[in-house]
């Protein structure tokens, strides 16, 4: 199927501020980029690399005063489902590969050696492998309550679980350091996620947050914020923490007027 995904930033700078964004689907995603575009300003001042995570990332210099910032695409996604392997097994930190054991460390928004009493109380005599992880993105799911403006962006892991308030961010934050408190490698990813299968809640569109999990030799997606399997993800980032993935980090203050995703099923 094909879905259109975008985003549009407005932003005031004082003085030219240089910027770095990620919104842009990752070049090894599991789609097909069909056309992407950016406003003409922005696609005639700004160049891309990618990132030491593989992360796709585009550089330029906010003018100053007020700016406009747009991208658009559309993506051939899979109709299915998240995939779901009931059978998949943790493995040994000895056995794990060289750049999976990163994902097994404390970060900064989940800080996993912080949460290992709590993390092994809860979940500690649960089966190993994918019963484990799904039981802790559904605690999760089921503990923390969604609401818009409900954290901050310096929200950690342990604020979520003393709150139980958060944005998807906040739950994929505290089910990765979880997981990362039993030695489960698990790491933050976002991206869009159009309303495939699901009827529309009503509240404006935004990026959504997720996390994956390696077990028996590769990554899996679980949604601690959704709770079930979706269609049609389009990856933009993933890294140790939201941090890795910041959609706008600026060299200077900047005020965000206001912002804008899409992501939606294209029909006919």
């Amino acid at each position: 199927m094909l879905v259109r995904v975008g985003c549009e930033f407005v932003q005031h700078a004082a003085t030219p501020t240089h910027a770095v964004l990620q919104v842009e689907p990752r070049p090894d995603g599991d789609f097909r980029v069909v056309d992407r575009s950016w406003d003409l300003q922005t696609a005639s001042t700004s160049w891309v690399y990618v990132d030491t995570l593989g992360n796709l990332c585009r550089r330029l210099t906010l003018p100053a005063g007020r700016s406009v910032t747009r991208f658009d695409a559309l993506v051939e996604v899979s109709g299915l489902p998240d995939e779901v392997h009931l059978d998949a097994q943790e493995i040994p930190p000895d056995a794990l590969p060289d750049d999976v054991l990163v994902y097994t460390l404390p970060s900064r928004f989940c800080p996993s050696d912080d949460l290992r009493v709590v993390a092994w109380d809860l979940f500690g005599n649960v089966a190993p492998g994918w019963t484990r992880t799904q039981q802790i993105a559904d605690w999760v799911h089921g503990q923390v309550t969604f609401g818009y403006g409900s954290s901050s962006s310096s929200a950690t892991a342990l604020d979520t679980l003393d709150t139980r308030t958060g944005v998807c961010r906040d739950f994929a934050h505290l089910a990765v350091a979880l997981c990362r408190a039993l030695s489960i490698p698990a790491r933050y990813v976002f991206g869009y996620l159009p309303d495939v299968g699901v009827a529309p809640n009503g509240a404006p569109m935004d990026f959504c947050a997720w996390m994956e999990v390696f077990l028996s030799g590769r990554w899996w997606t679980l949604d601690p914020r959704n709770g079930s399997p979706r269609a049609g993800r389009v990856l933009i980032g993933r890294g140790r923490d939201a941090l890795d993935v910041a959609m706008v980090s600026t060299f200077g203050t900047v005020e965000l007027e206001s912002m804008l995703v899409w992501a939606d099923e294209v029909s006919g």
